[in-house]
């Protein structure tokens, strides 16, 4: 994704749009700020004729960078909120967190309630709470970070920032379940010899990217298999944390 970029495109047929959208962007309206820009509005005027629109299967939270899907018709609409509600449809994640979880994979599921808060946060409710289930799996460790990656198995509202919360975990760059500080590179580098007081942020918002989704394509039937490259600032992060301590996400070792 180039810089100042909003968005860029994935795929798209007469049937389906998928986009990488970039953190800090809406993907539908908003009740807090009707007026924000709006990746549905935008990517519509640019893929739609006259007289067509898009059409949302899902969601993605406005911090969180990466893939996000429309339907360009009724039919493709139906059947792909189908797949999503009936949970076919895989959703995975990967995430930069503050410190080492004790295991390698698990699996989180504590129901959860939106809004929950003073802050807006979502929260545990085992009453009225919503079933939320996520997977995670350990990708690398690096120094006091660690690299997961999340299937989303449910779709709730900041679902994998409040599970990670709730088990002692935060992303990096999290302002609402974190700290909110930004990463830089001087936290890590041990050669580093720059100027604190003028040093530029690696990453500087929530370190959280919808990386993949697997899917049946609702027209041909055909298994589709969509990734949305990470933007420039994740991927930054990325390679000068490999280089400091050999673990990428995107090559992570081989399971024993």
């Amino acid at each position: 994704m180039k810089k100042n970029e909003q968005f860029s495109i994935v795929y798209q047929d007469e049937h389906i749009l998928v986009l990488n959208k970039a953190s800090g962007l809406l993907v539908a309206a908003d009740r807090w700020d009707p007026d924000a820009t709006r990746l549905d509005i935008l990517a519509a005027k640019e893929f739609c004729a006259e007289g067509e629109r898009l059409y949302a299967v899902h969601r993605i939270d406005k911090d969180t960078s990466g893939l996000i899907m429309y339907a360009k018709t009724a039919a493709a609409h139906r059947t792909l909120s189908i797949d999503f509600q009936e949970r076919s449809v895989k959703k995975l994640y990967h995430v930069l967190v503050h410190g080492r979880p004790l295991w390698q994979e698990t699996e989180i599921a504590i129901p959860l309630r939106a809004d929950g808060d003073q802050k807006h946060r979502t929260v545990r409710d085992l009453k009225h709470g919503k079933p939320s289930v996520t997977k995670f799996t350990v990708l690398g460790e690096c120094g006091a970070f660690t690299w997961l990656e999340a299937n989303l198995i449910t779709g709730r509202t900041h679902q994998i920032r409040a599970h990670l919360e709730l088990s002692g975990l935060s992303i990096v760059c999290d302002p609402l379940y974190g700290d909110g500080k930004p990463l830089f590179l001087s936290q890590f580098k041990r050669s580093w010899r720059g100027d604190p007081f003028t040093e530029r942020p690696l990453l500087d918002r929530l370190a959280l990217h919808a990386w993949k989704m697997e899917l049946t394509h609702p027209e041909t039937g055909n298994l589709e298999v969509f990734t949305a490259p990470y933007p420039r600032d994740f991927d930054a992060t990325r390679n000068q944390l490999a280089k400091r301590f050999g673990t990428d996400p995107l090559n992570p070792p081989e399971k024993e």
